[in-house]
């Protein structure tokens, strides 16, 4: 019997993004794909679609695509656990100065976290008024903050599709204020693909 290499989970970069979705780390079913939210429960490439922030359904093993649509997508920590209380304190402040250096490489027009935790955890403060999802006051490197609730099946505070798609139409709303909506526009080239 052989056994099977786990490769990283790449990003899916572009240069200049509309949006650059940041998740906390992969789930292990996404590490194991190679894909990003791809656990079964995770209606995250449904809620892009439903909010009208792609034009088509994409599952994740079409993750790539999103550079087509002038997105990026990366994690914060690249090690795949089951859970992200299973990261270190080491391991977030690493991926934080790694993630500041990539976002302001990148010049995302809109820095978009995947969960409330992961901004709280970038930002390394609390942010008393401005904890819930939604667009924040926050730059960084000059990008617009928005603030996703995470979309998995085990989040209580935001347990139905129709929930979490509120703040995926919300977030529609903040590209539409960014400047020229290009939401569909198909970008030269195929992603970029990078190791975190």
């Amino acid at each position: 019997m052989q056994a099977v290499s786990i490769m990283p989970l790449r990003d899916v970069l572009a240069s200049r993004p509309k949006i650059l979705f940041v998740g906390i780390n992969p789930g292990l079913r996404s590490e194991a794909v190679g894909h990003h939210f791809a656990g079964p429960g995770n209606p995250f490439w449904r809620l892009l679609h439903a909010a009208h922030l792609v034009p088509e359904p994409l599952t994740y093993a079409e993750d790539r695509r999103l550079a087509e649509f002038g997105m990026a997508m990366t994690n914060l920590c690249p090690r795949a656990t089951r859970s992200a209380s299973e990261l270190g304190r080491d391991e977030l402040e690493d991926g934080r100065r790694a993630l500041d250096r990539k976002i302001r490489r990148l010049r995302p027009e809109l820095v978009v976290f995947v969960g409330i935790t992961l901004y709280r955890a970038f930002l390394g403060r609390s942010r008393l008024g401005t904890a819930g999802p939604g667009l924040k006051p926050d730059r960084i490197h000059g990008a617009r903050v928005f603030v996703l609730p995470n979309p998995s099946g085990l989040n209580a505070s935001f347990p139905g599709f129709a929930d979490k798609l509120r703040w995926f139409k919300r977030l529609r709303a903040a590209v539409a204020r960014t400047g020229t909506d290009q939401r569909f526009a198909r970008r030269s080239g195929p992603a970029v693909l990078f190791n975190s």
